[in-house]
């Protein structure tokens, strides 16, 4: 029998496009955001009518047990446990509200129906592995008869040049379970950095390769992996270049900051909303003249920088002697 699964926290619809990669028999029936923009991009990614602009924390369990789903899929907002958030409330933010209604009142209500899902796939931001949120989830879960398997993984496992971690969480009721994966054995099981059944992943983001391999500058995580120049698009017009360029003033006071990639690299950090207004950990920039060493180049921009204001501290310290 064909999967129907229920989306929330939408978004523009990226685990619907994963579900339907999937290869898994069935679709998502309904999907559920507040955000009235990803709502709309939702409709033109997934032009199926079936999103839904509603605030999450008023669902109520007749109204999802409708939809006869036997899967949920639930990203919620990130932004009560990240570690960029130093003023992360956990539970106690209110972004946080319309995920507990779910886990704590609906489903156990749908399950007081017999119409809960058999199927949960969850995903955060690394970070809400150690939350009080995760233990309220874990708890409300194995009392309803749910197995889970926790994850802990990057897209760079998968070949894909972006080291965002992202926590993961799968669910299945009894008598279902997980292929090599022990039995539930309390809140502390396992966290997995790899699909349970394959080889563990190792970083070697920091293990030089032979410089006769591959290019000089590459590490071994990336080679089995793409490059970013894949995912580029192709600039329509050469002159509109210059409308995403980084503007030389910032260049000068905080360029040795940017992580640079070029279109070859293997890898590129984590974008998250401070992209274009922070410097550090808001994301990675694109160089796209490979020839060009920018530590050097900026070495030297350094270099020549101290010696220019050298000299001019010392023609003032001269007119100052004079006057």
């Amino acid at each position: 029998m064909p999967v129907r699964a229920l989306e929330f926290y939408s978004g523009i619809g990226g685990l619907h496009l994963a579900f339907s990669r999937s290869g898994v028999d069935g679709s998502v029936v309904q999907a559920f955001d507040w955000d009235q923009t990803a709502c709309q991009v939702y409709t033109a990614n997934h032009p199926s009518g079936i999103i839904q602009k509603v605030d999450i924390a008023s669902l109520t369990a007749p109204t999802l047990a409708a939809f006869q789903a036997d899967l949920w899929l639930l990203s919620p907002a990130c932004q009560p446990y990240t570690v960029l958030n130093p003023n992360a409330k956990g539970e106690s933010d209110p972004r946080a509200k319309s995920f507990l209604h779910l886990i704590q009142v609906v489903l156990p209500e749908l399950a007081a129906l017999g119409s809960q899902p058999a199927r949960l796939l969850i995903e955060n931001v690394a970070g809400f592995e150690t939350s009080t949120t995760r233990h309220l989830l874990l708890s409300t879960l194995r009392s309803l008869g749910y197995t889970t398997v926790e994850l802990l993984l990057t897209p760079l496992q998968f070949g894909i040049p972006n080291s965002r971690l992202r926590y993961y969480l799968l669910a299945k009721q009894a008598p279902l379970k997980f292929a090599h994966v022990p039995v539930n054995q309390g809140i502390h099981d396992l966290m997995w950095r790899h699909i349970p059944g394959h080889s563990p992943w190792i970083d070697r983001r920091s293990q030089q390769l032979p410089s006769e391999s591959v290019r000089v500058g590459a590490t071994v995580s990336e080679q089995p992996g793409r490059h970013v120049g894949l995912y580029l698009d192709e600039p329509s017009d050469e002159g509109t270049l210059h409308l995403t360029a980084i503007p030389d003033k910032v260049l000068e006071k905080w360029g040795k900051l940017f992580d640079i990639v070029l279109p070859s690299s293997g890898r590129t950090c984590c974008f998250t909303r401070g992209y274009t207004q922070l410097v550090e950990r808001a994301g990675s920039v694109l160089q796209m003249n490979e020839d060009l060493d920018t530590a050097k180049t900026f070495d030297a921009f350094l270099q020549a920088h101290i010696f220019a204001t050298f000299d001019e501290d010392s023609r003032s310290g001269e007119q100052s002697t004079v006057w």
